[in-house]
């Protein structure tokens, strides 16, 4: 398993980005939802927690199969996806991610946003945790973006927004900007298969790296888009999105289940850190491989990977997960 922890300012309040990141999250997944590609919304749920208090539970699921490389594609099932169940008690949350195809892969994410300028370095004090746990801090406005997520109108050093005035952010603007916030996010990746561990692990780390930088640009690049919205407004919002997005990518009807009352903590898992079930690493029985099935000689002993030093690395997966993405209760 590898751990980091991701430190993300921007020029705006924790109770301003409590709305901002939902409408971020929902238009930043339509946008790049395509039929059969896409993300799923199967459950949206208030959910009750002993130690957290009320908070809300989502369940999606990420079709991305067109979006591996070639050799990848050989190698999985169409029906290809990632499972993203978070638990949102804002200011807190956390998120886990699991594969269809690879149980022995698993994404775990916890967050907290604070009004400061990334200067906590106790804010998981509580939580176990290496010593040498590498902190990574992310300027939205300075730090190299991927070619192909490149927007000039997402460009903050040359954006400013109109309802706010804030913007133009220039260098050192951490340490001078009011209001600013930070959004800290520890992040462990395991993939338990010998030979490939070190390798896979460092990738998916610099791929969520890439994905939070995009994701936090883009919040503050459509500020004033959201900065008006009530709770209800941003809600509803989502709901429309939601429903237009499982329509996009192919689901009939859309699989979206919203309700008002909570339901009892046994109808669904809980984060393993939750005073709850963790979550299952056995792969779907129709995926199992029947033990007496004789192996291919032709079968591959190894696969190679793309170097994950390299920024145009094939290997790209979408950018529309690793936040979470749960509505937070009124």
């Amino acid at each position: 398993m590898l751990m980091k922890e991701y430190r993300i300012c921007m020029p705006l309040t924790v109770e301003e980005y409590r709305i901002g990141q939902l409408y971020m999250i929902s238009k930043h997944s339509h946008e790049q939802s395509e039929r059969g590609e896409g993300v799923e919304v199967v459950q949206n749920e208030p959910y009750e927690d002993p130690k957290h208090g009320p908070g809300q539970f989502t369940e999606k699921r990420v079709y991305l199969n067109n979006k591996l490389p070639s050799w990848a594609r050989a190698v999985v099932p169409k029906i290809f996806y990632v499972t993203e169940k978070a638990w949102n008690y804002y200011p807190y949350t956390i998120t886990e991610y699991t594969c269809s195809f690879l149980p022995k892969f698993s994404i775990h994410i916890e967050t907290k946003y604070e009004d400061n300028n990334g200067s906590n370095d106790d804010i998981f004090g509580g939580e176990p945790r290496d010593e040498e746990t590498e902190v990574c801090f992310v300027d939205i406005a300075y730090d190299e973006i991927p070619e192909r997520h490149y927007k000039e109108s997402e460009d903050l050093r040359y954006f400013k927004s109109e309802k706010t005035s804030r913007g133009l952010l220039q260098e050192g603007w951490i340490g001078t900007q009011e209001p600013v916030m930070c959004s800290y996010k520890l992040v462990a990746v395991k993939f338990e298969v010998w030979g490939l561990q070190t390798r896979v692990e460092q990738f998916v780390h610099k791929v969520i790296r890439d994905v939070l930088l995009l994701g936090h640009r883009q919040a503050f690049a459509w500020v004033d888009e959201w900065i008006d919205m009530t709770m209800e407004e941003v809600r509803e919002y989502e709901r429309a999105t939601q429903e237009a997005t499982n329509l996009k990518i192919g689901t009939f009807p859309p699989a979206i289940s919203i309700t008002e009352t909570p339901l009892p903590s046994s109808a669904r898992s809980g984060p393993n850190s939750a005073p709850s079930t963790p979550l299952s690493t056995e792969a779907p029985e129709f995926l199992s491989v029947p033990k007496d099935r004789p192996r291919k000689k032709s079968a591959p002993e190894t696969l190679t990977l793309p170097d994950p030093g390299r920024r145009d690395s094939a290997f790209r997966l979408p950018s529309i997960f690793f936040w979470n993405s749960s509505p937070q209760p009124e």
